[in-house]
């Protein structure tokens, strides 16, 4: 079957583009911790426009993108969150992309591990946006999932400080969403500041890995 869609695909995009604007996007569906393969519906659009498609049910995907533009992979198997990759060419080497998907059990959070903010503000930094943006792309591919945003901070400062600027974070967080096409109304936020620290030791590594988002997924 992938072999018949990898075929196809460059018969119809033969005449436009040159054997070696060919890339090859591979990976696995993995389940995170455990690393085990996940047997999961996989989907490729080109992205924005989704003009251009393809679907996998296995645990590892393959396919051939042209030209210049990314493609969004989506990961969805019962009793995990779905997750959205971005894909761009630019990430190429010898005309390859490898990009593994990590799903998460439905009863856990999903830390948004490369969301950056400003010290001590509200402001999301422009290197986050890809992030936020294979979010994004995640709720439009799966439109029944509603999402918590859970913000935390560290426990230095004001216990009040903190409650707030977890709150504004994560408010934030949900302007980007909504501002891209997502409804509010799919979008909840809590604040915990420092009351839930993952670690209690003093150093800056463990003040840092206390300071997240994460989400958790109310409805899918």
């Amino acid at each position: 079957m992938k072999l018949i869609q990898l075929v196809l695909l460059t018969l119809m995009l033969g005449d436009v583009y040159s054997q070696s604007d060919e890339i090859i996007v591979q990976g696995k569906v993995k389940q995170t911790i455990s690393g085990k393969g996940i047997f999961s519906k996989t989907v490729y659009k080109s992205y924005p426009t989704g003009s251009l498609t393809g679907s996998f049910n296995d645990s590892s995907f393959l396919f051939s993108i042209f030209g210049s533009s990314k493609y969004q992979v989506t990961a969805s198997a019962t009793g995990f969150i779905p997750r959205t990759v971005i894909v761009d060419p630019k990430e190429s080497s010898n005309n390859k992309i490898t990009h593994d998907i990590e799903l998460t059990p439905t009863n856990q959070t999903v830390r948004l591990d490369h969301l950056i903010f400003d010290m001590g503000k509200a402001v999301i930094k422009p290197v986050s946006f890809t992030e936020l943006d294979e979010l994004v792309a995640m709720m439009k591919a799966n439109t029944k999932v509603e999402i918590q945003l859970e913000g935390h901070t560290d426990s230095q400062g004001s216990a009040e400080a903190n409650m707030k600027l977890s709150q504004d974070r994560v408010e934030a967080v949900k302007k980007y969403l909504s501002s891209k096409g997502i409804a509010k109304d799919r979008i909840k936020t809590k604040a915990f500041g420092g009351t839930q620290p993952l670690s209690k030791d003093k150093s800056e590594q463990a003040r840092a890995l206390n300071r997240r988002v994460e989400m958790r997924i109310l409805k899918d």
